[in-house]
């Protein structure tokens, strides 16, 4: 018997593999003319012919980092109004700052704020840079924020890749790759579409495509600019773009939170530290948020308010992090209205509870306590 390849054998067939399709650039100008009829009026954005704000765009683009255009829109209104210029926000205290912030989430963000603002107003004048380096080299400005302000507010030929802009890109040509192991080649890829010359409005055109119609589910691709360029489309899969490695959920942390109300309609709070989680937001005192939580042990963490008697309220509550989720049970207490704060603590009216820095978790507790 003689092998194959060894003389008299029979010569298999090689099997190639199908030659790769040629990857369809779709045009620039195509999305441009769909984006001049289609734009998103949005309270930051400059109206065609207008010169867009670099304040209000920087300012637009922090804000939107992982919230919602309709989240954010009241939010922007406020703090515009509270803080009009970029030298304004720098002169603020930061705990005015993170008044106007609260409620809106992600707080490192209004502190990153406000130190760029310094930064801006001491390095360049209350101006902001044009390009995309210097713009980087702010304090609180990553690569996305540098590249969306440089071509939005001075249309240089920069890219910024937000997850909209990822989603069109990844299905146009069909990125097979997960996240987040793709984003360098969508980033690229996004790149070599950026024309030169309205590059502000090409990135604007793009956010706007993934938000309207190249939605998660449902794309509408029968009135996408686009439609035959796109390759996620011609396979029929577009809803499976981008590709998503399975998300890890953080492991549940538990704690306790004590809400003190004085006779005089006066609340309990703290400062909490300026690094970390929260940094310089206003709370009611807690326990730590640990792994193994003691529930029965956890009045040992209660601030000493003399003879306060203290009553656990029923149920708990429930708050998700971006790296865990977290839920508190609520101990309350009155106390007489002359009760002195203990140190590293203060009362404010609960008429101005409102207008505090307390992020989202706070109210629903000091919510819960009240009810």
């Amino acid at each position: 018997m003689t092998l194959a390849g060894q003389g008299g054998g029979r010569k298999r067939k090689t099997r190639r593999a199908p030659a790769a399709a040629p990857v369809q650039v779709p045009d620039a100008g195509a999305l441009l003319a769909w984006y001049d009829r289609h734009r998103r009026k949005l309270p930051w954005r400059a109206g065609p012919g207008e010169r867009p704000d670099p304040y209000r765009v920087w300012l637009s683009e922090i804000m939107l980092q992982q919230t919602t255009v309709k989240a954010v829109a009241p939010y922007y209104a406020r703090f515009l109004e509270r803080f009009p210029t970029v030298e304004r926000l720098a002169r603020a205290p930061l705990d005015d700052v993170l008044r106007a912030w609260a409620g809106l989430g992600y707080y490192a963000r209004a502190r990153n704020l406000h130190v760029c603002a310094q930064a801006v107003t001491e390095r360049h004048g209350g101006r902001f840079p044009s390009t995309e380096a210097a713009l980087a080299e702010l304090p609180g400005i990553g690569p996305y924020t540098a590249a969306a302000i440089a071509a939005i507010a001075f249309d240089a030929r920069a890219t910024p890749v937000d997850g909209n802009i990822e989603r069109v890109v990844a299905r146009l040509f069909a990125v097979e790759d997960e996240l987040p192991d793709a984003k360098p080649e969508i980033r690229r890829l996004a790149a070599m579409l950026t024309p030169s010359r309205r590059a502000g409005d090409f990135a604007q055109g793009l956010m706007d495509l993934g938000a309207t119609l190249c939605t998660p589910k449902k794309p509408a691709c029968a009135l996408c600019p686009w439609m035959d360029a796109c390759a996620a489309r011609a396979r029929g899969d577009a809803e499976t773009f981008p590709r998503k490695a399975a998300k890890r959920e953080g492991k549940l942390r538990r704690g306790a939170a004590f809400v003190v109300v004085r006779a005089d309609g006066h609340l309990l709070v703290r400062t909490r530290p300026t690094k970390g989680l929260l940094g310089g937001m206003t709370e009611v005192p807690t326990s730590d948020w640990t792994h193994a939580f003691d529930a029965d042990a956890a009045l040992v963490n209660a601030p000493r308010l003399g003879r306060a008697s203290w009553q656990r309220v029923p149920g708990v509550v429930r708050h998700v992090f971006t790296h865990f989720p977290l839920e508190l049970v609520v101990h309350r207490a009155k106390v007489a209205a002359a009760t002195r704060p203990p140190a590293g603590t203060r009362w404010i009216a609960l008429a101005d509870v409102a207008g505090e820095a307390l992020p989202n978790v706070m109210r629903k507790v000091v919510a819960h306590a009240l009810e």
